[in-house]
């Protein structure tokens, strides 16, 4: 479960396992995807998710700080 397993719809792919929080949100917000709620995950994670007009709908899994994302996928991959 790293961020470079998955391809998310309108970005490129990632080549690192995580990313900090701060420039994934960047990434997402320039692609066109609004937050659209968060809740808890497993292990002290935090799960946010992401909808677009156009793409799929995304799940992220941040760690418990919010400061780095661990992975992101569209739920059903």
């Amino acid at each position: 479960m790293t961020l470079d397993k998955h391809q998310i719809d309108g970005l490129p792919g990632f080549k690192q396992k995580t990313m900090p929080a701060t420039e994934f949100e960047n990434l997402m917000g320039e692609a066109g995807y609004e937050r659209a709620g968060s809740g808890q995950g497993q292990a002290g994670r935090v799960k946010i998710w992401w909808s677009h007009k156009t793409y799929r709908f995304v799940e992220s899994i941040y760690s418990g700080d919010k400061n780095t994302v661990i992975t992101a996928y569209h739920p059903g991959e």
